[in-house]
């Protein structure tokens, strides 16, 4: 019994002690790995650089144009009123909406009868006035000759020798005269005319109806010359060179190109600014700058397409002197006056520049940067004075 209890404790003992045994053994090997394995590399923390797209400033001598937008306007229209009165008995072709008429052309006919019986009724009061005349001046003959024939002493009055009533016949006559030319001139106002090469643009009378002197029978307007009002801020007329209340003359007068589209081309047609106004609108804040075309549906039209009364235009306005300017990427500008510059110790410099001009692909510049330097044209979230930046062209990434 002895010997089966002392096999039992030995075995327990077994059990125990294995795992015991092999979790020593386990962790001498690990250690003794652990040893053995070569150390990692140690690398030196360095900072990673932006890299930036980067185009180089470029000097240029240019003209500064300005695009604006305006309303075509004619520069003389009317409206068609009689000086007469009476009935409409003629209205003429060339008065039509839209239609075209030279200068002098009759367009509307009032009945002129009443008007010639005046000139008539004239015509006989003037002779009356004649003969009235010549009677006074008869009988002042006659008193002269018969004061001669007395030689009465001293000198006679003028009464005496019909002097007053002779004025007053002359005076008769002159009146009478007056009446006849203005009977004869109402005659000419019943063919109304308008005094300039033009165009049609409202008719609102009819054959037979009775107008009033003063009526508006319609609205007319010259197709000599068109006008364009061309809204620009403060900082366009700085651009342009152009000062308030500007008046153009032979040495001084800005081209202005306009273009509109019509149908599915678009045409172009050439101007030139004839003055500004001297006042600031009080509406828009805005000075308007007055640009004429001649001719505009004849020799100034494009390809027969004019530029009509009514029609929305664009319009780009060319300065007029020349100067000198730095040129950049629209991207580099920031903040309407901000850029930033790399400099020669891969540092990144913000500068302020003064903008002289913007359009869509560049932007032009009089201070602020010098040509050859380099700004920046990507996006950097953050950008802080004298962080270091790495410069990279487009070229080098493709």
């Amino acid at each position: 019994m002895k010997r089966k209890y002392e096999g039992l404790t030995v075995k327990k003992l077994l059990k125990i002690i294995a795992p015991v045994m092999v979790l020593v053994v386990s962790i001498g090997v690990v250690q003794a790995l652990s040893a053995t394995k070569p150390e990692p590399e140690k690398k030196d923390d360095t900072q990673r650089l932006i890299s930036l797209y980067v185009d180089e400033v470029k000097s240029d001598t240019v003209t500064i144009s300005v695009h604006t937008q305006g309303e075509v306007r004619p520069k003389t229209e009317i409206d068609l009123i009689p000086q007469v009165s009476g009935r409409i008995v003629a209205i003429y072709g060339a008065f039509a909406e839209g239609a075209e008429f030279d200068a002098g052309t009759t367009l509307v006919k009032i009945d002129d009868t009443d008007y010639k019986l005046a000139v008539v009724r004239a015509q006989a009061r003037v002779a009356t006035a004649q003969v009235a005349l010549q009677r006074e001046l008869a009988n002042a003959k006659i008193k002269e000759d018969h004061w001669l024939d007395k030689r009465t002493a001293g000198e006679p009055s003028a009464y005496a020798l019909n002097k007053p009533q002779v004025m007053e016949a002359e005076a008769g006559l002159l009146s009478a005269e007056a009446d006849l030319e203005e009977a004869n001139l109402n005659v000419a106002r019943t063919e109304i005319s308008a005094p300039f090469l033009g165009r049609v643009r409202e008719k609102s009378v009819g054959i037979g109806q009775y107008v009033t002197a003063g009526t508006s029978l319609g609205r007319v307007f010259s197709t000599n010359t068109v006008e364009v009002r061309l809204p620009l801020t403060d900082v366009q007329l700085e651009e342009l060179n152009l000062p308030m209340g500007f008046m153009a003359d032979e040495l001084n007068t800005p081209d202005v190109q306009f273009t509109a589209r019509v149908g599915n081309k678009e045409h172009s047609w050439s101007g030139h600014i004839v003055r500004t106004n001297a006042a600031v609108d009080q509406q828009t804040r805005l000075i308007y700058a007055i640009a004429e075309v001649q001719d505009p549906y004849g020799a100034g039209s494009d390809d027969g397409a004019p530029i009509a009364v009514g029609m929305f235009v664009s319009a780009e306005i060319a300065g007029v002197t020349s100067q000198a300017a730095m040129v950049l990427p629209r991207l580099a500008l920031r903040s309407a006056d901000k850029v930033y510059v790399i400099n020669a110790e891969n540092r990144l410099e913000i500068r302020t520049v003064k903008v002289l001009s913007t359009s869509e692909e560049t932007v032009l510049v009089t201070n602020g940067v010098e040509p050859g330097d380099k700004v920046v044209t990507s996006t950097i979230p953050a950008a802080v004075d004298g962080m270091e930046v790495r410069a990279i062209t487009r070229e080098q990434q493709s």
